[in-house]
């Protein structure tokens, strides 16, 4: 009990730290476009009741939901054949390492003019950015997989979809999570910044015409909604890596605790 109260604690104390940093900073601020975080957290309900959240949040974060997906399942697909052949490896990485550099938003235009101004545009947009640190860290994952583990498997006579299932991305699974991990950020990013283009909804339209609206309490909750929502999703996902990955955690535990 102790030693949770102690992580708690952790956990809570440089929040709570920053936001009693921000509240002391901007008490009695007069300035239009730094408001008093009273008047932010005064203003919050008043703006995201919950027609708002059906209208603003849920868009954006089936948006972010399908681009994450198509990116998770192409990049785990296209690094797991990277990784596996040496050759489509040396083919592919000079152009891959091209379209790397490429930073997602300046694609945001390009995907609009061919993809048009729906979801299906925003959905590329997330995808096309998130997919990179998933593919390449899955193609290190697997061309990191234990050979001996490889041959034991073959000379057991596991091949085809069982090796690749059971050996191949269950040994890459730690770095093909970590890429899911990087992706994630990514993809919050690009949401709001694809929503801030040619969007009827979404968070990044709704902090955007708060912001031309002049309405700077309202923008500033916007912003609050965006942080609260990367924290959820943050925590959501090391649940799921934390089920997924418990044998990995589990096998560095017991690593540690051995002389």
């Amino acid at each position: 009990m102790k030693r949770l109260v102690l992580r708690l604690f952790f956990v809570a104390a440089l929040p709570a730290l920053l936001v009693a940093a921000w509240w002391f900073a901007s008490a009695g601020s007069t300035d239009v476009y730094w408001p008093p975080l009273q008047t932010i957290l005064e203003a919050f309900p008043d703006v995201w009741t919950a027609q708002r959240l059906r209208d603003d949040v849920l868009p954006s974060v089936l948006r972010l939901t399908g681009g994450y997906a198509l990116a998770a399942v192409v990049g785990v697909a296209l690094g797991t054949v990277i990784g596996s052949y040496r050759r489509v490896r040396a083919v592919c990485e000079p152009v891959l390492e091209f379209l790397r550099a490429v930073p997602p938003p300046v694609l945001v235009p390009v995907v609009t003019l061919f993809a048009g101004i729906g979801d299906m545009s925003k959905i590329v947009v997330i995808a096309s950015g998130c997919v990179w640190p998933i593919m390449l860290n899955t193609a290190e994952g697997v061309r990191a997989v234990d050979s001996v583990m490889s041959e034991t498997a073959r000379s057991y006579g596991v091949t085809g979809a069982a090796r690749l299932r059971h050996v191949v991305l269950r040994s890459a699974s730690p770095q093909i999570f970590a890429g899911l991990r990087q992706a994630l950020s990514i993809g919050i990013i690009l949401m709001v910044i694809s929503e801030m283009f040619t969007a009827q909804n979404g968070l990044g339209f709704t902090i955007v015409q708060f912001q031309r609206g002049f309405a700077i309490p309202d923008m500033w909750t916007g912003i609050l909604v965006l942080g609260l929502l990367g924290f959820l999703l943050s925590v959501l996902f090391r649940l799921v890596e934390r089920r997924a990955l418990g044998w990995y955690h589990g096998l560095r535990a017991s690593a540690r605790r051995s002389p």
